[in-house]
């Protein structure tokens, strides 16, 4: 096993610029606390961390499916209050209640796809906007007095902490964004020889009815990529509000859904990574502003970010920085360092003639 674990760590990941950049970044993110022993900071990184799966999770529904969703929200504040309503009302720990919160929202998630399977582009977009908002108001209507009043303009106050100390808490939610985000990458790798979901996904995206007519069922693997955006989604919502103690209407905002756009497109949209690095670039660069003598322009300073990256790098910048440092074999289809000459594996030629 360990040798089968180093050998796939010498010919798989140190020859590949992009998997030992990644790999360099979570022992980065591993080591942090204990290079910066800061409260704030930690606690900054540690939304990153929530904020990373939660942009994730959309870029799998609306990247690899096409299935944009403006109201991706509604998954993560279904987590929060999940969550929330689990521990007020039968008082059971974080580590059942988060879980069970991440299922609701994916159940929803497939309910709420129902309604949408005759619609795409900014139709299916406009009505996934409305679901979020829906649910916003309906909580902010239910009186005081009934036995399902959830806390109203202020949400439920008073959840239970992840861990006991914030560095316990930053190192729970980094574990679960890894899972997370490795397990999203394996869902949507299309080069996959197990889990056949990433090609599907990319069929469905590129060429629905083209799909439909080689055999796949779309709608059950549209309903598919719902539940699973909806369950990490509600993962993220769950995180969040144990981590900040409360599950308030904030969570199902539109500036929440569309931060995740946001996120994801600067990074990169359909890789999954990309949404990692648009988090980690530009969620703590907002919050390090926020004290700064440019507070009142952080937003505009992100903004013309976004702007730049979607003039010079419509790909996004994690993608376009990984197409400049790998070249794929067109062979054998694997990745090497972009200045070689011959893959590392069959021999074959890397050099095209756009290259001389």
């Amino acid at each position: 096993m360990l040798r089968r674990l180093l050998g796939e760590l010498r010919w798989g990941v140190l020859p590949v610029p992009g998997r030992l950049m990644a790999i360099l970044f979570f022992v980065f993110l591993f080591i942090f606390p204990l290079i910066i022993d800061n409260r704030a900071t930690v606690h900054m990184m540690t939304l990153a961390c929530i904020f990373a799966i939660f942009a994730a999770s959309w870029d799998l529904l609306s990247g690899y499916t096409g299935q944009v969703n403006f109201g991706h929200a509604l998954f993560f504040g279904i987590g929060a209050y999940g969550s929330a309503v689990l521990h007020r009302d039968l008082g059971w720990p974080t580590g059942v209640t988060i879980p069970l919160g991440a299922v609701i929202a994916a159940l929803v998630g497939a309910a709420t796809c129902f309604p949408a399977l005759r619609l795409r582009g900014p139709y299916l977009s406009l009505l996934t906007l409305a679901f979020p908002l829906l649910l916003m108001e309906i909580i902010r209507s239910i009186p005081v007095t009934s036995r399902f009043y959830l806390g109203g303009y202020v949400g439920i106050m008073g959840l239970p902490r992840i861990a006991g100390t914030p560095m316990d808490t930053y190192y729970v939610c980094l574990i679960v964004m890894l899972v997370s985000v490795l397990a999203m990458w394996k869902l949507t790798d299309a080069g996959s020889k197990y889990v056949r979901t990433g090609l599907i996904f990319h069929a469905i995206r590129e060429d629905e009815i083209a799909a439909r007519a080689t055999g796949i069922n779309t709608i059950r693997y549209k309903i598919l990529a719902f539940a699973i955006g909806g369950f990490f989604g509600g993962i993220a919502g769950g995180l969040y509000a144990h981590h900040l103690t409360v599950a308030g209407p904030g969570t199902l905002g539109i500036m929440m859904s569309f931060q995740a756009i946001i996120w994801v497109i600067f990074g990169g949209i359909v890789s999954i990574y990309g949404a990692v690095v648009g988090v980690f670039a530009l969620y703590p660069l907002v919050e390090l502003l926020r004290g700064s003598a440019v507070h009142d322009y952080r937003f505009l300073i992100m903004a013309v970010m976004v702007i730049v990256i979607l003039l010079f790098m419509p790909e996004g910048i994690a993608v376009r920085i990984r197409s400049k440092i790998e070249r794929q074999c067109p062979r054998c289809k694997l990745s090497n360092v972009a200045w070689r000459r011959e893959c590392r594996a069959c021999s074959a030629a890397l050099r095209y003639e756009s290259d001389t």
